[in-house]
């Protein structure tokens, strides 16, 4: 029986490893940092945690400011921001337009969609709803391989640019434990599409 267990954890950690790779291999060349984005139309937010006061917390606002820094470098004209509007971390949609635009960004150049409740669908709902062919998501180093594998699969030429995070280590180990694990659901929908 304990060796049935090992074999079966073995076989877990093969998968969750193997979907790991295949997303980076998917994502690679499609991966920058903020000085050497390529310039496109629109910037795409997906949402994370607010805060009790309703302040983006520190993944989001990481992400927030990378997608200000690459519109005042004029690597894009838009953002787009993405997120549970009525979610119980809060209304990611009210907090991160709020945000962007305390930080001087003109609420003209962000479009909202409320209804993205998870990478795939944020994607999928930029190309269905907002016709969105060629685009930058920003988010997280560990997130970065599997959203741009999800918006290319969803038809959007897309690429990637690391976020910041002035985060606390359990955050950060958290997040990345997150993304690991949900490598293998990513691939699933990858073979689907």
């Amino acid at each position: 029986m304990l060796k049935l267990g090992a074999i079966a954890v073995g076989g877990l950690v093969v998968i969750v490893v193997g979907a790991n790779v295949r997303l980076w291999m998917v994502s690679n060349g499609h991966r920058f940092e903020v000085a050497a984005a390529p310039t496109v139309p629109v910037v795409i937010v997906p949402g994370a945690k607010v805060g009790p006061d309703g302040w983006p917390m520190a993944y989001l606002r990481g992400r927030l400011d990378v997608a200000i820094e690459l519109l005042r470098a004029g690597k894009a004209r838009e953002i787009l921001v993405s997120g549970d509007a009525a979610g119980t971390s809060g209304d990611e949609i009210a907090s991160m337009t709020k945000y962007l635009a305390d930080h001087g960004v003109d609420p003209a150049l962000v479009r909202t969609d409320g209804a993205g409740l998870s990478t795939r669908a944020t994607c999928e709902r930029a190309k269905e709803l907002f016709g969105i062919e060629r685009a930058i998501i920003v988010t997280q180093h560990r997130h970065v391989p599997r959203a741009v594998a999800l918006c290319r699969a969803a038809g959007i030429d897309a690429d990637g640019v690391t976020a910041y995070c002035e985060c606390r280590w359990t955050t950060l180990v958290r997040n990345n434990i997150r993304e690991w694990l949900a490598a293998p659901k990513a691939i699933v929908a990858l073979l689907r599409d």
